[in-house]
């Protein structure tokens, strides 16, 4: 279970809109807000579920009113002075949050089921959620404040999560020793701490600046004095030292805060390490548990990040971490690999400088390259599901990979033989796996010397083109040379012709055998040219920029050139990919802003053409010559209705794309088609499964068609589309039938 205090992210006015409920519904990534009076009193709650009902009942998208209209008042709440284990037996499959209300019914707190995890300040911490990495600055100022500061601005351009400190009641911890009394060590020590102390002010302006920064602050108070300070002050959480794991007094006294504690366990055996967590399980304290070897530095021989399992089965269900002490990224590497939830690791300027800390500490681009290295080590540990063909390979499948084609031209009705079957390139037909079963197959259609064998081939199509019965005009993605053969089996209502930059070279004359088609028309721009250019309207090279514009002028020439032979009403719509991708990592919002504004100049040349072109909503990971690069715009439904509305334009509203981004980012797609909704001119139908599966057949990712089909019709009902169905054209669009025969029960 986990005890959010930061309400926040998830509290809304009952007489704020729907349209703020659902942004803040996306922003916090938990698809609930908890709807309070004025005076904060909880009147009801209102989750994308809540919604969806209320859109399905009323049958009108009104986003102007008030979150009363929607909420739902029969919710399950607790005092927030009950104990932790009476409000987990609260939770159901039905109830994943619990309000915490004070005596007023007041909203202070929001309880929520977690078999593992624990969040502070909003950041959730636990399985199913990136490492928190923590760059400890503990004395590492030295007891310079200005020193405290810069080090936190540069743990947040290095990407840490979080920037801890220390803090000790001199007296308290030490009573009166007399220093000269003592051994080397303590003397080594005292002298330090005497010091290179913060006085409690500073050290609170340092966790200011943090928060100012977007990093969470923790301290570690090493009594009850610095307890209290830091309770005044109002710290999310708290880190526990390992010297004090076995210090159950000031254990218990951290539990009563109700915050979430980090417990290193540095320094005890495994027998006292059971005995502090069976004191903050007693305690109700929500908790995270550090393996920690206490030497400066930490031999490898002697960390053992094995002994994380066994602390996970003694730890049972809370989160499991890693506070290193070691030299260099390496083990801390190694423990994120392990599944660690959070890692610690000491951060400094300068190792040579006094104190132990410093010497097993992190520079700047080394903590740098320990977060980017253990994000990559998590976006490669995957799962133990069954191994699936990713979208990438997928793509460098067909082009690198080989296909079972017919060795000779064969006709309907011919039985295929062993002579009749050659393997060849591109992998876009059956497996050569598959020759056996190819072997005395009747044929069901002719095939061209060279032309690939299909699955449909060895078993009887699923669906046959027909007719299909729509509520908005719908078309199929075509190219030239097989417009007319598609065309001709359906009834629909547009064609969208996807370019590729060798079509730009053709004559659509050699290909169009009609003087005018009964149908409208939409060109996809094509996002690759010659030489490699990549189309980038966002690019900060101004060459390359111009460059794209250039090959989208092309474009829209042909595309003028074109709509006269179709029976096109107003500007037809011209799709374009606009770029702002980058190769190495995705973008802030304050450097996409410029971006944005690149690819508005840019498409304000074009105002006065003869087409209306329309970004792409985009997926976050792209792929460009068959590898993944990092999407920036057209990904985040704010950003693309304001841009909509600032240089008023349309967008292709593809629901594949956009449900990745909104998986991705963790926000509500519910919320992203309110938004993005009403500024579609057309769409690209198709499911998504997970942050990078696009192009999946209907009903075999995870977009929920009903509610899909229920929210377009209420904001934009006059949008056309196809199905964007990843190679459906292959075995004569079998792919695209497929695709309408099932989006027909939803549209």
């Amino acid at each position: 279970m986990i005890i959010e205090r930061n309400i926040t992210p998830f509290v809304v006015f009952t007489d704020d809109t729907l349209g703020h409920a659902l942004n803040k519904i996306g922003d916090n990534r938990k698809g609930v807000v908890f709807a309070v009076t004025q005076g904060g009193v909880l009147e009801g709650v209102l989750t994308d579920g809540d919604f969806r009902r209320w859109l399905l009942a009323s049958r009108e998208l009104r986003l102007d009113l008030p979150v009363r209209e929607a909420m739902n008042r029969e919710y399950v709440s607790a005092p927030a002075a009950r104990r932790a284990s009476d409000i987990a037996d609260l939770f159901s499959e039905r109830i994943e949050y619990v309000p915490l209300l004070d005596r007023q019914r007041r909203l202070v707190a929001i309880a929520s089921r977690s078999a593992q995890g624990l969040a502070i300040d909003g950041r959730e911490i636990g399985p199913g959620h990136p490492a928190f990495l923590i760059a400890e600055i503990g004395n590492n100022h030295n007891g310079s404040l200005e020193t405290a500061l810069a080090l936190v601005d540069a743990a947040a351009a290095a990407g840490a999560d979080c920037v801890k400190f220390q803090m000790r009641d001199m007296e308290e911890v030490y009573g009166r020793l007399d220093a000269d009394r003592q051994d080397l060590g303590a003397q080594y020590t005292l002298d330090l701490l005497a010091r290179f102390q913060l006085s409690d002010d500073d050290l609170f302006r340092a966790f200011d600046h943090a928060r100012a920064r977007g990093l969470v602050a923790l301290c570690t108070p090493w009594d009850r004095a610095s307890l209290a300070a830091l309770e005044r002050y109002g710290l999310g959480g708290y880190k526990v030292a390992s010297a004090d794991l076995t210090n159950h007094d000031l254990l218990a006294e951290i539990a009563a805060t109700r915050k979430p504690m980090i417990v290193s366990t540095g320094m005890s055996s495994e027998a006292e390490i059971v005995d502090a967590v069976q004191l903050l399980r007693l305690e109700g304290a929500s908790h995270a548990l550090l393996h920690c070897n206490s030497t400066y530095p930490a031999p490898a021989k002697d960390v053992n990040l094995a002994y994380m399992a066994r602390l996970a089965e003694i730890g049972r269900g809370a989160p499991v971490g890693y506070s290193g002490h070691e030299r260099g990224i390496a083990i801390a590497l190694a423990a994120v690999a392990r599944g660690a939830a959070i890692v610690e690791k000491h951060f400094t300027f300068d190792r040579n400088q006094e104190g132990n800390d410093h010497r097993v500490s992190l520079l700047p681009d080394e903590f740098a390259r320990f977060v980017d290295g253990a994000r990559d080590v998590e976006a490669a540990l995957g799962s133990q599901k069954p191994r699936r063909v990713t979208q990438g390979e997928m793509m460098n499948r067909e082009t690198l990979g080989k296909s079972l084609v017919a060795a000779r031209a064969l006709s309907s009705g011919t039985v295929v033989g062993e002579a009749d079957v050659a393997v060849r390139s591109p992998g876009n037909g059956l497996p050569p796996y598959q020759r056996d079963r190819l072997v005395g197959v009747v044929l069901r259609r002719d095939l061209a010397a060279g032309a690939p064998f299909f699955p449909a081939d060895l078993e009887r199509p699923e669906v046959v083109a027909r007719d299909y019965s729509f509520r908005r005009p719908f078309g199929l993605p075509v190219r030239f040379h097989d417009v007319d053969r598609l065309a001709e089996r359906t009834n629909c209502d547009l064609v969208e012709f996807h370019l590729s930059y060798k079509d730009m070279e053709l004559d659509p004359g050699d290909f169009l055998t009609r003087e005018r088609y009964p149908l409208g028309v939409v060109v996809h721009a094509p996002e690759l040219f010659a030489g490699d250019h990549v189309l980038d309207l966002a690019s900060r090279d101004a060459d390359y920029r111009r460059q794209s514009i250039t090959e989208l002028e092309r474009v829209v020439r042909l595309t003028e050139a074109l709509a006269p032979r179709f029976d096109t009403t107003g500007r037809p719509l011209v799709i374009v990919n606009v770029g702002g991708f980058t190769q190495d990592r995705f973008l802030p919002a304050g450097e996409r802003e410029r971006l944005y504004d690149l690819v508005g100049e840019a498409l304000a040349r074009f105002s006065g053409s003869g087409v209306e072109l329309i970004p792409q909503t985009m997926p976050p990971f792209p792929w460009h010559f068959g590898g993944q690069r990092f999407h920036n715009l057209f990904m985040d439904g704010g950003e693309i209705a304001g841009f909509c509305a600032e240089h008023g334009m349309r967008v292709c509203l593809d629901v594949s794309h956009s449900k990745l981004a909104c998986a991705h980012a963790r926000t509500s797609f519910s919320a992203f088609l309110a938004e993005v909704g009403p500024h579609a001119a057309h769409l690209h139908l198709v499911d998504a499964q997970g942050v990078d599966g696009e192009g999946l057949q209907i009903g075999e990712g995870e977009i929920d068609f009903a509610h899909l089909a229920e929210t377009l019709d209420q904001t934009c009902p006059q949008a056309s589309f196809v199905p964007e169905v990843w190679q459906g054209h292959k075995n004569e669009g079998e792919g695209f039938w497929i695709a309408l025969e099932r989006l027909e029960a939803y549209f």
